[in-house]
């Protein structure tokens, strides 16, 4: 099933685990952010690849005290059963001030197993 073309979702429609993620790495939680996550996981950001919990807490530290911003939900799709592509608008002390950024989330079971962000 792709439904990427098709009509998107709400903020709160979206997979429970992906807002505890998003609202926990807005907090600067990086406990609560892991937690969303599986052991083996792997993120995608800005050029580098992450992949297990060490790691992913490593980014998780960084990318929570090198810029401040806010994050704006712009959409969601559901793209199949386990995957989520997900647009966020970001403002703040970053390179550029502004960008809208691509979150593609692969789920496993209940948890976050990839994400790769991508403007």
């Amino acid at each position: 099933m792709n439904d990427e073309s098709g009509p998107g979702h709400t903020d709160a429609e979206v997979a429970e685990v992906i807002r505890r993620y998003l609202e926990a790495h807005d907090r600067r939680d990086s406990d609560a952010a892991l937690s969303a996550f599986t052991p083996d996981a792997t993120v995608v950001d800005d050029g580098q690849t992450y992949v297990g919990s060490n790691e992913i807490r490593r980014w998780l530290e960084t990318a929570s005290t090198e810029f401040t911003y806010t994050r704006t939900f712009v959409d969601a799709r559901l793209i199949d059963a386990n995957t989520w592509l997900m647009t966020n608008h970001l403002e703040g002390n970053f390179p550029g001030n502004v960008v809208d950024l691509r979150y593609e989330f692969v789920l496993t079971g209940d948890l976050i197993s990839r994400l790769v962000i991508a403007p």
